[in-house]
């Protein structure tokens, strides 16, 4: 089950609990210098930096947003606040449409 609340209603603990994954209607690419992330719906591209790329691949496999929090602060264990950023990235994501929560465990 998806989530049809906003992204700014979802409450941190729920949005850290839920697994994140990118709907039919994202696509992606990586490249050396960015991530290109383009939402059909709406015909909008988005580049990420690299961090922002990874941190998308990450989410996108990680089981929940705690989690990929989780593997991100072993990947960079001298970034403080990692998981305030991925919150922020996240709602970020969602605000544009980039990515959906889902709550259920559905794929």
């Amino acid at each position: 089950m998806t989530d049809q609340r906003g992204p700014r209603t979802v409450d941190r603990e729920t949005l850290l609990g839920a697994r994140l994954r990118l709907p039919q209607h994202v696509v992606h690419r990586s490249f050396v210098a960015e991530t290109v992330v383009l939402n059909l719906k709406t015909g909008m591209y988005h580049g990420l930096n690299p961090s922002g790329g990874h941190m998308l691949e990450v989410l996108n496999q990680a089981p929940s947003v705690r989690e990929a929090a989780g593997i991100l602060a072993q990947e960079y264990p001298q970034q403080a606040g990692i998981e305030a950023d991925l919150l922020a990235f996240c709602r970020d994501l969602l605000d544009r449409d980039l990515v959906e929560v889902v709550t259920d465990g559905s794929s």
